[in-house]
């Protein structure tokens, strides 16, 4: 057990971790093992598997300091799905991957390009950025093989360190590293550093008890640690209690929404939370909110029920005295995923008979005395006598692959791609991406976040809750402060509380330095019932609302130090808010760029504040190019997202200038039949909105991609439909120009005399303009043609 700083240089994109890291040696060694390994063909994979809470990210990031320094060209790190289970592209993150390997920005890899998945230029480009270098690349919280099998690369030197709550199924030569919970005296010794003081070695067996109630699980216990700091006066065993108690009434409490979203208001704003205890002088916490939870449809009944049934297992609905092949009896875990033990607390043997936490009994984790030696005792974790390493078998290449929550299927078998080596299938992918893996409501991580989340004074219940509207759920004194109305440094001293309680996980700091927070995936469905029953709908769409034009007011400020002459600078914010420089500027820009991203699509996606949306989308338009490394695929987006607006709207003219400028990004990557497209969708758009030169830029455009390709009939059709456009404007430079493009659309037809009657005619518009470095351009042109002709080609 140790706290380590993290190390400088090639680990610096990896998150912070826990302060106090314990245990996992064993998991360690058989990591840095199979890492060691010989590797032919592609870069090995090394896959940690775990149920949320189980500490897998930890680990991973943990072993990723521990052989950083035999990895000198890089430790890259990407998460692939949200705190909500959305799952990012793999053309995403391999775009995200690239910057940090340093690789220059490039039009190239704009999304839509190619094929999804392996074939997706980004992927393509990582995968050759990848080959002779010696990078770890560190995916955290995979869903499914199809996310990973692009970004793996056929070279032996790197190393891939993916997490993931389920199997990843189909991919070949992975033998995953399974979690369970830890040693008891691991456990135990984890809760003393985390509380502090004697409390717990005074308590040897209240410790135990506690550790055996949270399944000796990382997250539940630093999460009860913080339970017992909150409450100073309480006992260890009254820790272990309480818990117990929680977890077997939390799953069923609200049954058919018997909890009422008013009862739950009241009881959080008096106390902050809801507790046990707190509702209807009830029986549950916030896990009862929305009843029995998908996956879990047998917990007990509301207000009462036999907690201690066979049909109360860890994963919802799953016998507890089901046994694996090596007789450890498992709950309902998803496959592949070896649970952190028998049934939480509460749970009882499988005759269905009352046990822990019926009033006036001792907790079941404090009776079996032979479970003090590491046997298995009644109502103790089995999995909590050791790390739960498991190396099952992997899935044929070619066999069935199974998805969490789907029947077997049968998966085609993917060819090799591009710069693959060899015929050997190496991949054989589910028929869809995986679903999340829910956190039952009797689960100890639900019930250890309930009694601490009850602990928490109304103003921080009331950030941790709305932490869950910002960006990819992560914030700092800036975006928290205007999502909860409050000042800066309130909202600074609330974000650090909160993740003092080990409520929130640290991120690596903003570019001035600020720190930087994120609601853990294992919590954000919790805190979204909580938020959804607490707050009114105004109040968070006042939030979201507050959000947006504090983003809008930060951008604006950064393009204003990096282009001063750029316009009337912004109203400055407040000292605690400020971008102070230029250099902070576009480092904050960039760092923060998928935030703001983020921000702008989930605003727009539910589409009640397309107005603040579109301020943030011009905003950034104007901002980003300012750094010099405005990658492509963001302007692509932003432009994507404009149009969804104009569509929505029906605004034809912005919608065809959306489409001009996704389709100049096109031409500026080379992709010219996406290019096309998108100028003949513009025309289109343009007609409809009587924008005549939206018209002809779009005919142009969609002639120079019909040049590109080789299709000289097209071109010429197009280029003099643009003519008589911009004859009919008056636009005489443009005139000149388009009576060159036809000219040299009839040369590639070999109809020469026409070619140089438009000549001539574009040489007669530069003469009358005066501009004398055209008529050169032209007269050059034209004597080519006379050679040419002359030479007989």
């Amino acid at each position: 057990m140790d706290a380590r700083p993290a190390p400088d240089g090639a680990a610096d994109q990896l998150p912070a971790g826990p302060a106090v890291f314990a245990g996992r040696r064993t998991e360690l060694a058989a990591l840095r093992a199979a890492a060691a390994r010989p590797a032919e063909g592609r870069s090995p994979v090394l896959v940690l598997a775990g149920r949320p809470g189980s500490g897998r990210t930890a680990l991973a990031v943990r072993f990723a300091r521990d052989v950083a320094a035999d990895y000198p060209d890089g430790v890259l790190f990407a998460r692939l799905s949200a705190p909500d289970g959305g799952r990012a592209a793999p053309g995403q993150v391999a775009r995200r991957l690239l910057e940090q390997l340093g690789a220059p920005v490039d039009a190239m890899l704009l999304p839509g390009a190619g094929e999804e998945g392996r074939d997706d230029p980004a992927c393509v480009r990582l995968r050759a950025a990848l080959a002779g270098r010696r990078v770890l690349l560190l995916l955290d919280d995979v869903k499914d093989a199809g996310q990973l099998w692009p970004l793996l690369a056929d070279e032996p030197g790197c190393l891939v360190v993916a997490t993931t709550a389920g199997p990843l199924t189909g991919i070949e030569d992975i033998d995953p590293c399974i979690l369970g919970g830890l040693e008891q005296p691991t456990a135990v010794g984890l809760l003393g550093e985390l509380v502090g003081g004697n409390r717990i070695s005074c308590d040897p067996v209240g410790g135990a008890d506690l550790a055996e109630a949270c399944a000796s699980r990382p997250a539940a216990l630093r999460l009860m640690a913080g339970w017992l700091r909150a409450n100073p006066k309480s006992a260890v065993t009254d820790a272990a209690r309480e818990l117990v108690r929680v977890t077997g009434t939390v799953g069923g409490a609200a049954k058919a929404g018997a909890v009422k979203a008013g009862a739950v208001k009241a009881a959080a704003v008096k106390g902050g939370a809801v507790n046990g205890g707190a509702v209807n002088g009830g029986a549950a916490g916030p896990g009862g909110l929305n009843g029995a939870a998908a996956g879990n449809p047998a917990g007990p009944a509301a207000g009462g029920g036999t907690p201690g049934t066979k049909d109360a297992g860890p994963a919802g609905g799953a016998a507890v005295n089901r046994r694996r092949a090596d007789g450890v009896p498992v709950g309902g875990t998803p496959v592949g995923v070896t649970p952190a033990g028998s049934p939480p607390p509460g749970a009882g043997p499988a005759d269905g008979k009352p046990v822990a936490g019926a009033p006036g009994t001792r907790p079941a984790a404090g009776r079996a005395g032979k479970g003090r030696k590491g046997k298995a005792g009644a109502g103790r974790p089995a999995a909590a006598a050791g790390p739960g390493l498991r190396t099952p078998p992997v899935a044929p290449a070619t066999g069935p692959a199974t998805a969490p929550g789907a029947g077997p299927a049968a998966a085609p078998t993917a060819g090799p791609a591009a710069g693959d080596t060899g015929d050997r299938p190496r991949v054989t992918l589910p028929p869809g991406a995986a679903e999340p893996v829910p956190v039952p409501d009797n689960d100890p991580l639900i019930g250890a976040f309930t009694l601490l989340y009850g602990t928490l004074p109304p103003a921080q219940a009331r950030m941790l809750r709305t932490l869950t509207l910002a960006p990819a759920q992560i914030a700092d004194l800036r975006t928290a402060s205007a999502l909860v109305g409050c000042p800066a440094p309130e909202a600074a001293a609330a974000l650090a509380a909160l993740a003092g309680h080990e409520l929130l996980g640290e991120e690596p700091p903003a570019a001035d330095g600020t720190p930087r927070y994120r609601v853990p995936g294992r919590l954000h469905p919790r805190l979204v019932q909580l938020r959804e029953a607490v707050d009114r709908p105004t109040e968070t769409e006042l939030a979201r609302a507050r959000l947006l034009e504090r983003l809008v007011r930060l951008v604006d400020s950064a393009r204003a130090l990096l282009d001063p002459a750029g316009g009337p600078a912004p109203e400055p914010l407040p000292g605690p808010l400020r971008l102070r420089s230029a250099v902070q500027a576009r480092q904050w820009l960039l760092g923060e760029r998928d935030l703001l991203l983020g921000a702008v699509a989930d605003a727009i996606g539910q589409g009640d504040l397309d107005g603040s949306a579109g301020r943030l989308v011009t905003a950034l338009l104007r901002a980003l190019p300012l750094t010099g490394a405005a990658a492509p695929a963001d302007l692509h987006q932003l432009h994507e997202l404009v149009l969804r607006v104009a569509e929505r709207h029906g605004a034809p003219r912005r919608a065809a200038a959306a489409l001009l400028n996704l389709a100049d990004l096109h031409v500026a990557a080379g992709h010219w039949e996406q290019a096309a497209e998108r100028f003949r969708a513009a025309l289109e758009a343009a007609r409809e909105a009587a924008d005549e030169p939206a018209c002809a830029r779009a005919l142009e455009g969609a002639a120079g991609c019909h040049r590109a390709l080789g299709d000289a009939v097209r071109a010429a059709d197009a280029y003099g439909r643009a003519l008589a456009l911009r004859q009919t404007l008056g636009d005489q430079p443009a005139e000149a120009r388009l009576l060159a493009r036809v000219a040299e659309a009839h040369v590639a037809q070999r109809r020469f005399e026409e070619a140089e009657r438009e000549y001539r005619a574009s040489l007669a518009v530069l003469r009358r303009l005066g501009d004398e470095q055209g008529r050169a351009a032209v007269t050059a042109a034209v004597q080519r043609l006379r050679e040419q002709v002359d030479g007989g080609w």
